[in-house]
């Protein structure tokens, strides 16, 4: 019995919109996107959810790779990860590619 596994590629695309599938990570994403980077605190205080909520959010973007976090004792200082943005645009955007459908309707 053969398996069908999923591409590499499938599997960071998914990786990338898991991260992005939800209003307070796109809100972080935005936040860091406009800094060369910040501090826990600065976020925990541009959205309105709980500080362990914020850690749990950045948590996700950090396993997709989105973002990267160095600590300064006792502080955590976030930023967006370059590579892994530059790669998330990239396949988003061969994603959203136009397909063979011309955009009457599907099933063309």
């Amino acid at each position: 019995m053969t398996s069908k596994e999923y591409t590499p590629e499938q599997e960071q695309l998914a990786r990338f919109a898991k991260a992005l599938a939800h209003p307070a990570r796109v809100a972080i994403l935005q936040f860091l996107a406009q800094r060369s980077n910040c501090y826990f605190g600065d976020i925990h205080e541009e959205l309105p959810i709980a500080k362990a909520t914020v850690s749990q959010h950045l948590k996700e973007l950090k396993d997709a790779g989105l973002i990267q976090g160095e600590i300064e004792t006792p502080k955590v200082k976030y930023c967006i990860n370059p590579d892994n943005w530059a790669l998330a645009r990239e396949m988003l955007d061969g994603f959203f590619a136009p397909g063979k459908c011309d955009g009457n309707g599907c099933c063309c």
